[in-house]
């Protein structure tokens, strides 16, 4: 009697779990193709910056204007592409010779260096919390998959110009260039995007405006990135 509860409940346990499994993929696969058309409202990065400022009494205005594919500076989409992630437009979503690059690196004394793609960073910075379990590493692996297969290249790299983060509070292309130069995200100069390009490892303590020298030496990198690449042909292959 007792084995043929169990065996109910268990049953019942994993009917529970398998309906939970499927509305979460239904859920994010909605979820993503709508965002597909539609500007997402947000990200969850911001959702925590509101929580924290909430939690320390610190207020923070979130300053962010969304701007389409057309309106963002070639520039700015070259330099993050030469900074983050120069096989974008080749890999689908996770880029194995970087991957093997930094797990060898390690193995050889060496510290373990992110490998990181564009699609990881918007598929973490729109839909997932920030931190580094391996929960949130697999459903950043399932969302990275979702955008992969249901966005265009292109569409990838506008949501994550209007969502990255380039100062506490400042999201988007549009409010960095706003914030750090006074001026338009599409009239911004190769070196001002290779600026905000270089800081985006650790925005909230790097300046664009006001450069480090370690900073000014990575923009000028990026310059040089940009350039072996082939310039702005090279968006061609998204």
């Amino acid at each position: 009697m007792l084995n043929r509860s169990l065996r109910r409940f268990m049953r019942f346990l994993w009917r529970i779990v398998w309906r939970g499994v499927l509305a979460f993929i239904l859920v994010s696969v909605a979820l993503v193709l709508l965002f597909r058309v539609v500007p997402p409202p947000g990200s969850m990065v911001m959702v925590e910056r509101k929580i924290q400022s909430w939690i320390h009494s610190e207020p923070i205005r979130l300053q962010r204007e969304w701007r389409g594919w057309d309106s963002l500076s070639v520039n700015a989409k070259l330099a993050v592409i030469a900074a983050e992630d120069q096989r974008f437009p080749h890999h689908g979503g996770f880029d194995l010779i970087e991957l093997r690059r930094a797990l060898q690196a390690s193995r050889d004394g060496g510290r373990l260096r992110g490998a990181s793609t564009l699609s990881q960073q918007t598929a973490k910075n729109v839909f997932l919390w920030s931190g580094r379990s391996w929960v949130r590493k697999g459903l950043e692996a399932w969302f990275t998959l979702l955008i992969e297969t249901l966005w265009s290249k292109q569409r990838i790299l506008e949501v994550y110009l209007n969502v990255a983060e380039w100062d506490s509070g400042v999201f988007g292309l549009e409010a960095a260039s706003q914030h750090y130069f006074g001026a338009s995200s599409s009239a911004l100069t190769e070196r001002q995007a290779s600026l905000l390009a270089a800081i985006l490892p650790s925005p909230r303590t790097r300046s664009a405006a006001r450069p480090s020298a370690q900073v000014e030496q990575r923009s000028q990198w990026i310059r040089q990135q940009m350039r072996n690449l082939g310039g702005a042909n090279y968006l061609e292959h998204l």
